[in-house]
C-alpha cells in the first residue's frame, strides 16, 4: 500500500523536466561549434588547397607588413616632420594633417584587408550549415499564449471593471501627446529673422562693452582688431548673436577686393561677421602676420585679405562682410546690412523667400 502511494505521488521524469518557454527554440542535440568529421576520419567540409593557401598567407603578410610601415610613417610624420600641430606655418600643418590621415588610412585598410584574407582563405576549413526553423509558432504555442492572455485579462479585472479600464485609457492619452508638446521647446519658426540683422544704412559701429563710437583715426594701428556692435543694440542679446562684427585694420595695398565690394572698406579697415559659418562659434582670434581669422572651436581659418575666404577647417562659407563707410561727423557706420545670412547654414537658407 505504501509503495503504491509512493509510486502515484512521485512526479515522473517528464513532469520534473522544465517546460520550454513559448517563443524559445527547441533544445539543441549537439554542443559542437563546428561539424564533426565524417566516416573514415574525412572532413565533411572544404579542404584548403596548399598552393592557394600559401599565396593567401603571403598576401595577408604583405598587408600586415604594409600596416607596419604605415604605422612607422605615422609616428615619423607626427614626431619628426616639422609640420605637425603647433607649427606656425598653417600650410605645413595642412600638409602634415594630410600625411597623418593618409598613414592612418593605410593602417586600418591594410589591417582590415589582411584579416579578411586570413579569415576567408585560411580559416574556412569546415563547412557549417545553419539550421533554419519556421518563424511561425506552432499551433500549440499559440493556443497556450491565448490561454495565458485571457487568464491575465480575467485576473486583472480589466474586462469586468469598465470604470477602471476607461480611467486608465484616459490617464494614458496625454502620454501620446507629450512628444508633440515638447516640440514647442524648439521655438517658433525663424521665418526671415536669420536673414537680417539690426545693421542698416547709417548705423554707427560702437565698441562692444563700452558703446563708444569709432572714427578711422581711432583705429589706425595696422594689425589692430576690435569687436564692434550696432549702436542701440547693446542690450539686445538676440540681435548681438547675429550682428557682432570683427573690425580689422589690414594693409590696404594687400587687400584683394572682390567685384562689387570696392566701397565696402574704409582704407584698410574692413568688417566681417564674428559668427563662424561652421556652427556659430565666435571667430575671435586673429594672426597679424598672416592676416588669418581663426575660430577656436574647430580651427576654421579665414583669410581677412581675401574676403574672409575659408583656407582651413570645416567651415563651408566665408565670413560675411559688412559694408562700412564714414558719416558726416567722421564716425564709422554701416552702409547697409549684410548681403547674406550670417552664421551657420539653416534649412531655409537656400530659398530666397524663406
Amino acid at each position: 500500500m505504501s509503495e503504491t502511494n509512493e509510486t502515484h505521488g512521485a512526479p515522473s521524469e517528464e513532469e520534473r523536466a522544465p517546460k520550454r518557454v513559448i517563443g524559445t527554440p527547441p533544445q539543441v542535440q549537439s554542443h559542437d561549434l563546428l561539424p564533426s568529421e565524417g566516416d573514415g576520419g574525412e572532413s565533411t567540409g572544404y579542404k584548403l588547397d596548399p598552393v592557394k593557401a600559401r599565396k593567401a598567407e603571403r598576401a595577408a603578410a604583405f598587408f600586415f607588413f604594409l600596416t607596419f610601415l604605415a604605422g612607422v610613417a605615422f609616428i615619423v610624420f607626427y614626431a619628426v616632420w616639422p609640420g605637425h600641430v603647433g607649427n606656425d606655418d598653417i600650410v605645413r600643418a595642412m600638409h602634415s594633417n594630410y600625411a597623418l590621415g593618409s598613414a592612418l588610412t593605410v593602417i586600418f585598410l591594410g589591417m582590415a584587408v589582411g584579416m579578411t584574407i586570413w579569415v576567408r582563405h585560411l580559416m574556412t576549413t569546415k563547412e557549417i550549415i545553419q539550421e533554419r526553423h519556421e518563424l511561425a509558432s506552432p499551433a500549440e504555442d499559440r493556443q497556450v499564449f491565448n490561454e495565458y492572455f485571457l487568464q491575465g485579462a480575467e485576473e486583472s479585472g480589466i474586462t469586468k471593471r469598465p470604470l477602471l479600464r476607461r480611467s486608465l485609457l484616459l490617464a494614458s492619452a496625454p502620454l501620446g501627446l507629450l512628444p508633440l508638446i515638447l516640440l514647442r521647446d524648439l521655438g517658433p519658426l525663424p521665418e526671415k529673422k536669420l536673414r537680417h540683422t539690426s545693421w542698416k544704412k547709417g548705423t554707427r559701429l560702437v565698441v562692444d562693452g563700452t558703446g563708444q563710437p569709432l572714427k578711422p583715426s581711432d583705429f589706425n594701428s595696422p594689425g589692430g582688431i576690435i569687436t564692434v556692435i550696432p549702436e542701440g543694440a547693446e542690450d539686445n542679446l538676440d540681435e548681438l548673436a547675429k550682428a557682432t562684427v570683427l573690425l580689422i585694420n589690414v594693409p590696404e595695398d594687400q587687400l584683394k577686393v572682390k567685384k562689387g565690394r570696392e566701397n565696402w572698406n574704409v582704407g584698410g579697415i574692413i568688417a566681417y561677421s564674428k559668427i563662424c559659418t561652421h556652427v556659430g562659434c565666435p571667430a575671435a582670434l586673429y594672426e597679424q602676420t598672416t592676416h588669418h581669422i581663426l575660430c577656436p572651436c574647430h580651427q576654421s581659418t579665414f583669410d581677412a585679405l581675401d574676403g574672409a575666404k575659408v583656407i582651413f577647417g570645416p567651415a563651408a562659407r566665408p565670413l560675411p562682410q559688412l559694408p562700412i563707410g564714414v558719416d558726416s561727423e567722421g564716425y564709422l557706420i554701416a552702409t547697409s546690412d549684410f548681403h547674406e545670412p550670417v552664421g551657420p547654414s539653416f534649412w531655409e537658407r537656400g530659398r530666397p523667400k524663406a
